[in-house]
């Protein structure tokens, strides 16, 4: 794979499943345009292929109505402003011309639909007026830059890739689609939802009277990461607290019965990091307090992938993904379940591979599906076995991806270590970079990895690892290095990369290491404490000084404290930047000018104290981009990076 094989990364979103109608959208870089073009595709449950269902470059999310006549999904226009925000448009299943229901300054999220398939609920951010486009009391639309001051009084007041939330809160709509339908413009919508709070997740209730959603503890009164699951009125009305969870709530469902389930963390202390998601249960209400909630899944051995998609009732049982050894496994959960184990969860697809998404209709399943030779295809699962119905990875395929080769050894301390190299092709022996990816509560997976494959295709040989505090090996796991950074996380690197090296066609006189955020972190520590080991570093989008890091981070004012701890001590002795005066190899520092996860300052100070030291630092700078570069950054931005990276290897290995 080289750089600019990137636009061969079609990968599709969550699919929508209703009777012969299987819909996904998939979106890939697009170098030319220098954006993401895709559209909804329409696959072929049969085997016979897919192909275009609607022709705009930009359409996502679709969703079928229950009684199977209508599509809803986003739209979003070319260029930039309010004509780019993703709208909600409705088609005819059968089809024809797609309709455009909202009109909202700063768009409109995935549209949910009610269960008499007339109303749609979504979420969208409601700007203050006078900003981000909007006229203000005056009728005047200011510039960004002359906008009036934000005056902040909470903690949680911005979020990376996102930007300011308090001056355009996020929240619930409900929307007559069909009535819609028949009018000459978009409809003046009300939300339903008040601006204290952002809400999320929404779904509707059987009897299609509420829709769920997720809210901040106490509708955001005090500072806070925990979340609860509320009921808001369809017709309108205050929100009603059903569930408040011992930790945080995610994409809430009704269950048949009128039940709920979710997606949940469990925090013991005040904030908390590196917790397993569990599958959670709780019954309606029946008076004015909430609900308590059971954990259906098991607190050690059971990381589900919320992001995947909300749980889904099947019988009796419920399909969730289950994160696991670097696969994304699809389970099935029995609704009476009691903690339960892994090992006891009937399994249905994704092993040695990573199943993205999921859908269910009566019982049939699609699942996106990726593997170590895809990133991603649409699979349909059945008694004899799953069946793959796209091919979004052939070009890929066509350009040979090097293979993900399985890595088990132990840390000095006899800790177990997973991990996988890529070799490049050739009898070598081949220069050698250790990778390591971010989070830290993360994992890499068993799927085609870009990053890997352009290196190896270049002749390096990657290496992957998932130390400790990674995710998918257990919460013990994940906690190992809370409040130990640089530690044990560190030995089993260094032992991953002993193993590899035992390969004959790796050269162990050429060995650079890099990653980004965590990886970053690490990146920098290692080169500190274990630089001779290494010719050259780049640390990309790092956490180099907790001390700042704390007050200028997104996530800063708890993730420190939950990491490393509040004690200013502690916090510079794991800070790369205290022993910045060890470093000696070459290093190359690279980040994003938005980079509000792991702000600019963090790469500022390294470089800078690299510099007065005499290392042959340099520092690489993306305008616009923020902490997601590598992953959703501009595609030619993406392909700059890369081709950096190449330089800067080939030049030191």
């Amino acid at each position: 794979m080289r750089p600019v094989d990137i636009e061969a990364l079609t990968v599709p979103g969550i699919p929508a499943l209703r009777g012969d109608l299987l819909l996904t959208a998939v979106s890939r870089p697009d170098l030319k345009t220098n954006s993401y073009r895709g559209g909804l595709r329409r696959v072929d449950q049969g085997g016979g292929g897919e192909g275009p269902w609607t022709h705009g470059t930009k359409d996502s999310a679709p969703a079928i109505s229950p009684d199977g006549r209508w599509v809803a999904f986003l739209r979003a226009g070319e260029g930039s402003g309010r004509a780019a925000k993703p709208q909600v448009h409705v088609i005819p299943a059968a089809g024809g011309d797609a309709k455009r229901i909202t009109d909202l300054p700063l768009g409109a999220s995935a549209p949910v639909w009610a269960p008499d398939s007339r109303r749609i609920a979504f979420v969208a951010r409601v700007p203050e007026p006078g900003r981000y486009g909007t006229e203000n009391a005056d009728g005047e639309t200011p510039e960004p830059g002359e906008e009036a001051p934000r005056h902040i009084t909470n903690l949680f007041y911005r979020v990376d890739d996102a930007g300011f939330l308090n001056d355009r809160p996020q929240r619930l709509f409900v929307v007559d689609a069909v009535a819609a339908l028949d009018e000459d413009a978009p409809a003046e919508l009300t939300p339903l939802t008040d601006d204290r709070a952002d809400v999320d997740h929404p779904s509707w209730t059987a009897d299609g009277e509420h829709v769920l959603i997720t809210a901040p503890r106490d509708w955001a009164a005090e500072d806070t990461v925990r979340t609860d699951v509320y009921a808001v009125p369809a017709g309108g009305g205050g929100p009603r607290l059903l569930v408040r969870t011992p930790g945080t709530a995610d994409r809430p469902v009704a269950a048949p019965d009128g039940s709920i389930l979710f997606y949940g963390t469990e925090f013991p202390g005040l904030e908390d990091v590196a917790r397993n998601t569990g599958l959670w249960h709780a019954p309606w209400p029946s008076g004015d307090e909430p609900s308590p909630a059971r954990r259906l899944t098991d607190v050690e051995t059971v990381d589900c992938d919320s992001a995947a998609s909300s749980p889904v009732v099947l019988g009796d049982e419920v399909l969730v993904v289950v994160r696991t050894r670097g696969a994304a496994e699809l389970h099935a959960v029995p609704l009476d379940a009691e903690l339960a184990e892994l090992k006891s969860l009937r399994y249905l697809a994704g092993e040695r591979a990573a199943v993205k998404s999921f859908a269910v209709d009566g019982t049939r399943i699609v699942a996106v599906i990726g593997t170590p030779e895809s990133s991603g295809d649409v699979v349909l699962l059945s008694g004899e076995g799953p069946r793959v119905l796209t091919d979004y990875s052939k070009v890929l395929r066509d350009n040979e991806i090097l293979p993900l080769e399985e890595l088990d050894t132990t840390a000095p301390d006899g800790y177990p270590v997973h991990g996988w190299v890529v070799r490049p092709e050739g009898e070598g022996p081949h220069p050698v970079v250790l990778m390591i990816h971010g989070g830290p509560f993360a994992p890499y997976e068993w799927k085609v990895f870009d990053e890997a494959q352009v290196l190896a295709e270049a002749g390096y040989a990657v290496i992957l690892g998932n130390p400790r505090g990674s995710a998918g090996y257990g919460e013990s796991h994940g906690r190992s290095i809370v409040h130990g950074f640089g530690t044990v996380d560190a030995d089993d690197l260094l032992a991953l990369l002993d193993e590899a090296l035992k390969m004959s066609n790796l050269d162990s006189d050429r060995v650079g290491v890099m990653g980004g955020s965590y990886g970053g972190f690490m990146t920098s520590w290692l080169a500190a404490h274990h630089g001779g080991r290494f010719r050259a570093a780049w640390s990309e989008r790092a956490v180099n000084a907790w001390d700042s890091f704390v007050g200028s981070s997104d996530i800063g004012w708890f993730f420190a404290g939950g990491y490393v701890g509040d004690d200013l001590d502690e916090q510079r002795k794991r800070s790369p930047l205290t022993y910045a005066g060890k470093i000696d190899i070459p290093f190359m520092v690279a980040h994003s000018e938005q980079d509000w996860r792991c702000p600019l300052e963090q790469a500022q100070r390294m470089y800078v104290a690299l510099r007065q030291n005499g290392v042959p630092a340099e520092f690489l700078l993306f305008p616009g981009e923020g902490h997601e570069l590598t992953r959703s950054g501009l595609p030619r931005h993406r392909v700059q990076r890369f081709d950096a990276v190449l330089e800067w290897w080939g030049r030191h290995l």
